[in-house]
């Protein structure tokens, strides 16, 4: 009697196993991870400072150099990069496969806490980033809107669209390229300056003066606390404008004398097109 002579006189016996057999298929079809690639852990971390006005020599040799020593005795590091850039330097620690994410990070932030005092005075404290190292997003998006300019599609993605796709599970990071944030400018003109024995110095120590940020307190008796507020910051163009910049011979010199002054872009150096029409690119990273 051969094996399959046992299916045949059984016909009940050969349904239901058959039926397992198709039930068990099912779940695994189910139950599989559909997966391109597969799982690693990459992590890779970086840590950006601005010194602005550096070149990229100085950037390299008082800002990268010390930062990338101090994270290279990091625990399961790989290697380390490092970038020098008039006024910004990008060093990256790549770690190795598997290693954990968050006790990489935790390091690599203490070992760059610990030279934070020996870098320059005048540098802005290093921004440190967890990512996964790739070099391109996991997805691009565009976004258009011809009732809005430049301005107001980027400030409409960082206050709405950012914030609602970086709390999704699984998003690292969301860079927006082609973002032209508002911004005073103000376009100073070297002959009427010059007409009117001005400076650069002056126009800027002028406007620093004239537009800061303040917490005057509160009053209080014995019954009633008030809060103090002051308005001591500009905000439009014209408040800008009728800044007083000097005073010669009882002659006031304000900044619409040497100065054009509008609300545009802060700048305009990254341009983004789509389809041969200008747009705005959301950038998104995956988390390791």
């Amino acid at each position: 009697m051969s094996f399959s002579d046992l299916f045949i006189r059984r016909p009940v016996l050969s349904t239901v196993l058959a039926c397992m057999i198709l039930l068990l298929g099912f779940q695994g079809i189910f139950g599989l991870s559909i997966r391109q690639y597969p799982k690693v852990d990459e992590t890779a971390i970086t840590i950006t400072t601005a010194y602005p006005g550096a070149s990229a020599e100085l950037i390299q040799g008082f800002i990268s150099a010390p930062i990338a020593r101090a994270v290279a005795s990091t625990e399961n590091i790989d290697y380390v990069t490092s970038s020098s850039r008039p006024s910004s330097s990008t060093v990256t620690v790549q770690m190795k496969l598997g290693s954990n994410p968050d006790v990489a990070l935790t390091e690599v932030l203490s070992k760059v806490q610990g030279v934070r005092g020996t870098l320059p005075d005048a540098s802005k404290d290093p921004v440190i980033v967890k990512g996964t190292g790739q070099q391109f997003a996991m997805m691009y998006i565009s976004m258009q809107n011809p009732n809005m300019t430049k301005e107001q599609l980027t400030e409409y993605i960082e206050r709405v669209i950012r914030p609602r796709i970086s709390t999704v599970e699984g998003v690292a990071d969301v860079q927006i390229f082609g973002a032209q944030e508002y911004s005073m400018r103000i376009w100073i003109d070297p002959i009427r300056l010059a007409a009117r024995s001005a400076t650069a110095v002056d126009v800027l120590t002028a406007i620093n003066n004239s537009n800061f940020l303040s917490a005057p307190g509160n009053t209080q008796n014995e019954y009633v606390v008030s809060s103090i507020t002051v308005h001591s910051t500009l905000q439009t163009p014209e408040a800008f404008a009728e800044l007083p910049i000097r005073s010669t011979n009882g002659e006031v010199v304000r900044l619409r004398d040497v100065a054009r002054v509008e609300l545009g872009a802060a700048s305009t150096d990254t341009r983004v097109s789509f389809n041969g029409k200008p747009g705005t690119f959301l950038a998104i990273f995956p988390t390791p």
